[in-house]
């Protein structure tokens, strides 16, 4: 078993096994979705839902247009668990209660890339936003 040409070969495999793992969650991260571009009505506003379900929302990516109103449903399909959606430097902030909708409507007046988030946590717990529940809202 001392037989320095399998502990070569062993040594290879597991470099290629680890180069593997991390190209492949290269890739998964690349083509984790195509954000989603949201277009005025015939009212001028530009309307998506949002799910929260368990540190996530769906989509996490938004493009829209600078001066023309946004709204926003947001269904949370967890069961207990209450989520916000928070995009500070627009001032907004929402609460979702487990299992509700609510809307928010807001105009984003300066184009730019603002990052949207869960703040909720529990006593010393991570928050949401540190377990993954963050979006990105494109404003063109």
């Amino acid at each position: 078993m001392n037989d320095p040409r399998v502990s070569r070969a062993l040594w290879a495999r597991t470099i290629l096994l680890i180069v593997l793992v991390a190209w492949v969650n290269a890739v998964s991260v690349a083509w984790a979705g195509e954000p989603t571009t949201l277009e005025p009505g015939t009212d001028g506003v530009q309307r998506a839902t949002i799910i929260l379900d368990s540190y996530s929302y769906s989509p996490d990516r938004l493009i829209v247009l600078a001066g023309k109103p946004v709204e926003l449903t947001l269904t949370s399909v967890t069961t207990i668990t209450p989520h916000n959606f928070i995009i500070k430097e627009l001032a907004v902030e929402q609460d979702v209660g487990a299992g509700k909708t609510v809307t928010v409507r807001f105009t984003p007046m300066q184009p730019g890339v603002y990052l949207f988030y869960c703040d909720k946590k529990l006593l010393f717990l991570p928050s949401h936003r540190e377990k993954g529940m963050e979006g990105r809202l494109e404003v063109r």
